[in-house]
This record gives C-alpha cells, structure tokens and sequence, in this order.
C-alpha cells in the first residue's frame, strides 16, 4: 500500500474519524467497504440482533487488522421491520408486507450509497430478512446471512404443555381469561424469531438451502451460544472465500437453488408466504419465478410428489429447537440430497457445494419423532398447492395442505359462502356472533389483497378463532382471501387469490349464500354461480358501475391516505408475482 494521500479532505475527514473511533488504520479509507447489516424492530423477534452483529463486526474488525487486509470496514447498519405477532388483527398488518419492501429500500440505500463491496447480514421475524436478500441480490456483491435465531417455545405453568405465539391466538376465543392471561404471561419467553414452522423458519431453510446462509446456522436457539462464540469467526471465514473467489449472490441464486429451496420448504411443510417470498428472491436475481424455475403445475407435481419430513408446529407437535437438537436442517437436506431431490451441485456461500457443505457437515439420520426419513414420513404428501378456477383464473391461490384438519371428503370441499369486505369485519362477527357461523360455511375476506387493503395482511387472528371455533363445535369452516395467511395458521385456508377483489377479480362478485367448491384432486377453486355467464357478467358490470361511481374504486376498498400505504395501493404487483412495489404504477382495472 502505497503512502496515504487525502486529495478530498472534506469528503474524507469523516471516514478518517469512523475509522480511528473504531480502531481502524484510517489510511484505509480509499478501499472497497464491508460492512454489516442488522434487522431491528419493536418486538423480541430482533432483541437479540445487537449482540450478534457486534459479534460478527468484532471478528471482521479483527480479521481486517490481523491480516492487514486492504480493507475500509464501517459501522453496522440497522433497517427497521415491525412485529407481524403484535400487529395481527389490527389495521396496522397492513405495514407488514409494506415493510418487506422498505427494508430492501434501506438496505439498498446503505450498499449503494455506501458503496458496500461485501457484506454479512442478520436477519429476523418474517419479512426483513426477504427484502434484505433482495436488496442484496439487486447489490450483487459478496454477501452472507444469517438467521438471528428462534424463540424457545414457553410453557403453561398449570399444565406444563409447551405454548407458542400462535398457542395465543387460538385461545383468543376462550371465555376462560385466566387461560388467556396465563398464555400471554408464559408463551414467549427471552427473545427471538418465532419458533414453529411459520413464516420465519420456513423462509431461513429456504434462504440457507438456496447457498445464502450456512445451513447450521438456521436451526439453532436465538439465545445459542454458538451465535456469539463460533458463528462469527465462520461467517467472516464464508466472507472472506466469497471476494477471494467472486463469487457474487446471483452466481449462487439460479433457477437451480430456487428449485432446491422451494423442494425444502414444501417437505418442511412450511408457510404459505413462501409463494410470495420466493417469487420476489427471483425477481431480484433478475428470474422469473413461474416460468424460469418451475410452472405452478410443476409445482404441484413436486408438492404432491414430496412427503413432509417434520413433526412441527403449527400441525405438529414440536419447535425449530427441537428440531436443532436432533441435527437441525442439514439432516432434512441430506435426506432430500441422498434420494435426489436436490441438485448438489449449487454452490453456497461457504465456498462449497450444497453437496460438499453437507459432506462437512455430516449430520445425523433422521430420528423419527422430531425429523422423520422418505421413506416413513411424517406426513405422506407435501405442504402446498396452488389452485386455479374461475375464482383464481391465473392459478396461484394457495393452500398448505399440511394444515387441514378436516372438513374433506375425498379430496373435496363444498362449502356455503359467507362474506365479509374485511378482516375487520369477520373478526367483529367472530368475537360478538360466533354462532352464526354453520358447519361447512366458507368464509370469504375480500379487499384484503396487495392493493386493496394495501399491503396484504396475514389472517392469523380470524383464522386462529375459526380453528377453535372449528374444534370446539366439530366442524368445519373453510377461509378464502386476496390477502394471505400466517405460517402459523392451519385449517382449510385458501390465500393469495388473485386477481383481487381491489380490481375485480372474480372474488369481488361472490354473494352470501353462493356454493364454493375446493378440489384438491383437480387443484381447483370455483363458485358454481359464477360458472353461469349471465350472473357473472351482471354482478361484474354492478361492481364496474360502483367503482366508476366512486372515482375509480370500489367503495368497500378503504380510503388510505398513509404515504406508504398510499405507494403499495398505486404500486403494488400481484400475488403470483410477489406482491411487490412495481417500479410503475399498477394499472388497475375496472
């Protein structure tokens, strides 16, 4: 390195002072930038993010000066998320999917106007660690993530089972407070991402198993000691191999790992939100999803064709640290390598193959209580399936079947609709008329999608009550929505139908009393009234009257006047395509 020459010292005197505050060489300041990034929020999902990522820019800092790398390393960085658990069932869900999206923004603003040329990123709760892959691939520069970590499951202190967020959810509807209280008191103890197969962990195993995080970091406790003592040092070691090699993350995300990710996902029998995360981890690679990695009837072939390997929760018994103490993800992974289901030929961001990073590692065998093998699963045929009708005429709306509990006769549902015009609504019924709803109704949530509600909210409150409405009585109530569900809802629940009812799709014209058929056999969704032109036809041009009437929306679509509300109704893409902010305004149509 030559002798330290400061041609700008105006632009240089604060690079000068970070460096020397933070015990760097300040002569560095002219060379390529690392840095790490955290995800921070208002909740315990993120509580434990400020340790790890002092850890990691501890081990960097050292790395750079025992090395004497050529090296400017600066501050950590923070982009905020909010809490899906805190917000479910308010109108302020709606900043959830929205916040997917600013955190891409954030992250995208400090790489690029940072001029970041490597990066380690920690990730927590649901939609954070989607838009800072996402920013990260559109960056596309060496990078590595890893997962802040689960929350322990907690435990009711008078029966002593093991209790969760979503445990909380479904005694919502209890008339016994004390139940309710002792649930909120104990469910989640310390700090950390939630637990079960929700959308958190399903989206981890999915980003590791893509080559973006090591695998062995998914599985682990937020509160684990290896994310403090031996991660760090592994994760500027994954780093390091990364510039050395330049290996950026679009030469590890392709067709081929998105393929290897989603086959993950659906054996774990994970979120539904992993449709719309995967679609938009794509699009920042510059891939099309739906016809660059697999068809949706691809994806139902695999879905139908791949068991679920895991006993968790919600539809099972156990959590991702159960599941860390039987070997963690890498043993789901080498069971799905050693039948062939993945391509262990995609690279990671070790380095390695997704093949030799298992080699490394080598994990356990299944235990069969906690992770089952092919060959006995847990359960017989994977987790998703993406319906089409002639109320999802683009496919697309999507069902986690490992979570019906039942209410099928011989792969069918045929239900009564009952409609609501939003989550609100349904919710004010739930809580002050709950007996009005019948054995096999259908309940319909509609101006709720990406634009219409703007922002997509889960459904985990309403769908929390009609699980133990449903249980409570022995029957069965069916859910259909434009919006999208959490990945700790069970029951039979359809999500992400599209178009929305927001721009007249299909979904906007169902009435109270129409008969709705889910067909799981043909992968279908229809309104038997809607299959006659005529009403169809009449019920479209009423809603195209009332639109026109009311300035170019509908007026069960809820006025928003919040600027980042505002962008999402005017900018938001469909479900299938992620649910996304478009760089142009959506058309929409009338």
């Amino acid at each position: 390195m030559g002798e330290f020459v400061s041609d700008n010292p105006g632009r240089d005197c604060q690079a000068i002072g970070s460096a020397i505050t933070m015990g760097q060489d300040p002569t560095k300041i002219h060379e390529d930038v690392w840095g790490v990034i955290g995800n921070e929020g208002d909740s315990q999902c993120y509580l434990g993010v400020d340790l790890k990522v002092s850890a990691i820019q501890d081990a960097l800092s050292a790395r750079v000066s025992e090395l004497d790398l050529p090296v400017r390393l600066i501050p950590p960085n923070f982009v905020g998320g909010v809490s899906d658990g805190q917000l479910n069932g308010t109108n302020r869900m709606r900043f959830s999917l929205t916040g997917r999206e600013t955190t891409n923004d954030g992250v995208c603003l400090h790489l690029s106007g940072s001029n970041v040329e490597a990066s380690i990123a920690v990730v927590a709760c649901d939609k954070p660690p989607v838009g800072t892959l996402a920013a990260i691939l559109e960056h596309n520069k060496p990078a590595v993530i890893m997962s802040d970590g689960s929350i322990r499951p907690g435990q009711d202190p008078e029966t002593h089972e093991p209790i969760d967020i979503v445990s909380c959810f479904q005694v919502a509807g209890d008339i016994d407070t004390d139940k309710k209280t002792r649930y909120a008191m104990n469910a989640c103890p310390g700090y950390g991402s939630c637990g079960g197969m929700f959308t958190y962990n399903t989206m981890q195993s999915f980003i590791a198993t893509l080559g973006m995080e090591p695998l062995h970091m998914v599985s682990p406790a937020s509160d684990d000691s290896r994310r403090l003592n031996a991660f760090p040092e592994e994760l500027v070691d994954c780093l390091q191999i990364l510039v050395e090699r330049d290996i950026k993350p679009r030469d590890i995300v392709n067709a081929k790992s998105l393929r290897n990710a989603m086959t993950v996902a659906i054996v774990l029998g994970g979120s539904t939100n992993v449709v719309l995360h995967a679609a938009e981890i794509a699009r920042a690679a510059d891939i099309d999803f739906w016809t660059e990695v697999m068809t949706q009837d691809e994806f139902n072939t695999l879905s139908k064709s791949l068991p679920v390997l895991v006993n968790a929760r919600p539809f099972g018994e156990y959590s991702m640290v159960d599941i860390d103490e039987k070997g963690g993800l890498q043993v789901v992974v080498k069971e799905l390598l050693n039948a062939g289901l993945l391509d262990g030929n995609c690279l990671t961001c070790t380095g390695e193959t997704l093949a030799e990073q298992i080699t490394r590692l080598n994990p356990a065998d299944p235990d069969g209580r906690v992770i089952y093998s092919i060959e006995a699963p847990f359960k017989d045929t994977g987790g998703l399936l993406l319906l089409k009708g002639n109320l999802a005429p683009e496919g697309g709306a999507v069902i986690k079947v490992a979570g019906v509990e039942g209410g099928v006769e011989n792969g069918v549902f045929e239900g009564s609709a009952r409609v609501f015009n939003s989550e609100e609504e349904l919710t004010e019924t739930l809580v002050s008329n709950p007996d009005v709803f019948q054995d096999k109704d259908i309940v319909i949530i509609r101006y709720e999608g990406p634009q219409g509600a703007p922002g997509m909210p889960e459904m985990l409150d309403p769908t929390s009550r009609i699980t133990a409405l449903c249980r409570e009585k022995d029957i069965t109530i069916a859910l259909m929505t434009d919006a999208r569900f959490s990945g700790g809802s069970v029951g039979l629940v359809v999500g992400h139908v599209t178009p929305e009812a927001f721009n007249g799709g299909p979904i906007a014209l169902v009435e109270d009393g129409d008969t709705v058929v889910i067909d799981l056999n043909s992968k279908s969704i229809n309104c038997v009234e809607l299959d006659n032109i005529q009403t169809y036809r009449e019920r479209r041009s009423v809603w195209a009257q009332q639109t026109r009437d009311n300035n170019g929306e509908h007026p069960n679509a809820r006025a928003v006047t919040n600027r980042l509300l505002t962008r999402m109704r005017h900018m938001a893409k469909p479900a299938l395509a992620g649910a996304g902010m478009s760089i142009t305004p959506v058309t929409i149509k009338q």
